[in-house]
């Protein structure tokens, strides 16, 4: 009996999916609520520019560890299993960086801040793989599976919001420890809500390679890589500029904006007006940051950021989605190959915000005109590139 093919919900909307839903928002602001506090406490302590964007780059560099053996640990092992081991030990190594930031500055060598936090994103990088791409797959109808993994990363996406926003409020009125111990609790409850939930069970697989790149990359995505990468790159750049909680708190208000576009203007919109619309209000914003000091300017800004990165973010995710094989649950090998469509974009999405911080800060120096003027010339890029190539690149290649 293939029990991969027993329909375990008839609506998406249903207990489970909200529980896993949180799950993937709160491991995600355990993540970027460390993005922009741990510049801030660097600073503090006297490491260089260089110093603080090796740190933040081999975060990101870590999240590709354990890519191509991913498919292999799903596939061998129970996947919530594989989950469940990969965010203890995240939780453990946040632990640890909780332990070394009570200790005096000098106190412990800088090489182990950069080891743990190659291993924070490694196991990052594998818990989020294996919650989106298989996870929530295996609680939603095959009907289901294109609007699911749409809303649950949306659900990151908001935590691109809820992370910093958190964050930088504990630091602003506690300490960096605090900051440290509130991602710990954000895994703690995130792993309980997956395990809340009893997944479908699924043979384990035998006869699988440990190490394959087929199952991790999209063949032929390349360009939709490029051009996410460059777009994201410049979120990364104001990711490092921006510390303020009036910022993140209007950049929700763009992403239910962006929600609402999408529903309500978008709908029955030409594929490529979503994408193109994105960059344009985002290069709206930037400029609006070069020319204008007003304290309403403020506000605009970060809204149209958030509307700007909400229509990319749902219209990229749904092009690499469709340059992947469709298939049938129960064809295990056309599954590998519809969700390397996610794990593609969602790799795409944070090697572009590693990319740009570790240029904000060892490249640029956190100089503000100037890494505004660069972020806009890179969207510029991004947006003829897409308009003029990537996009009738991507309705040739495209499989359904």
């Amino acid at each position: 009996m293939d029990t991969q093919n027993i329909p375990v919900h008839v609506r998406l909307w249903n207990k489970h999916f909200w529980l896993l839903a949180m799950a993937n928002l709160l491991l995600v602001m355990s993540s970027y609520m460390l993005v922009v506090t741990i510049p801030l406490r660097m600073e503090v302590r006297g490491y260089s520019m260089l110093q603080i964007a090796l740190v933040m780059g081999v975060f990101f560099i870590g999240i590709y560890l354990f890519g191509s053996l991913s498919g292999y640990l799903v596939q061998r092992y129970r996947r919530k299993n594989v989950f469940n081991v990969s965010t203890l030990l995240l939780l453990a190594v946040t632990g640890v960086l909780y332990y070394l930031s009570n200790l005096p500055y000098n106190s412990f060598d800088y090489t182990i801040l950069v080891g743990l936090r190659f291993i924070q994103g490694a196991f990052y990088g594998l818990s989020q793989l294996v919650l989106l791409s298989t996870l929530i797959i295996d609680t939603v109808e095959a009907v289901h599976r294109t609007e699911a993994n749409h809303a649950a990363t949306w659900f990151g996406r908001f935590a691109l919001s809820f992370g910093p926003l958190a964050g930088i409020m504990v630091y602003q009125t506690m300490n960096f420890a605090s900051v440290l111990l509130l991602s710990c609790i954000c895994l703690a409850v995130s792993f309980i809500f997956v395990n809340l939930i009893s997944f479908p069970f699924r043979m384990p697989s035998e006869d699988f390679s440990r190490f394959s790149c087929d199952r991790f990359l999209l063949k032929g995505s390349h360009w939709l890589f490029v051009n996410v990468t460059l777009i994201t790159s410049v979120v990364g750049l104001l990711l490092s500029i921006e510390h303020s909680p009036r910022f993140y708190g209007m950049l929700m208000v763009g992403f239910i904006i962006a929600i609402l576009a999408e529903r309500f203007v978008f709908a029955d919109a030409d594929l490529r007006s979503e994408a193109t619309t994105g960059m344009i209000v985002i290069g709206i914003a930037i400029l609006l940051m070069i020319t204008r000091n007003q304290e309403s300017v403020s506000y605009i800004v970060p809204i149209l950021i958030g509307l700007g990165v909400g229509l990319i973010g749902s219209r990229f995710l749904l092009f690499f989605i469709k340059m992947s094989d469709h298939c049938q649950r129960g064809d295990t090998t056309g599954y590998r190959r519809w969700w390397a469509g996610s794990r593609w974009f969602l790799l795409a999405w944070e090697t572009g915000i590693g990319v740009g911080l570790v240029l904000s800060y060892g490249v640029f120096n956190l100089e503000l005109p100037l890494i505004l003027w660069i972020g806009l010339g890179i969207l510029a890029v991004s947006l003829i590139l897409y308009d003029t190539f990537i996009h009738s690149w991507y309705v040739k290649h495209k499989h359904r």
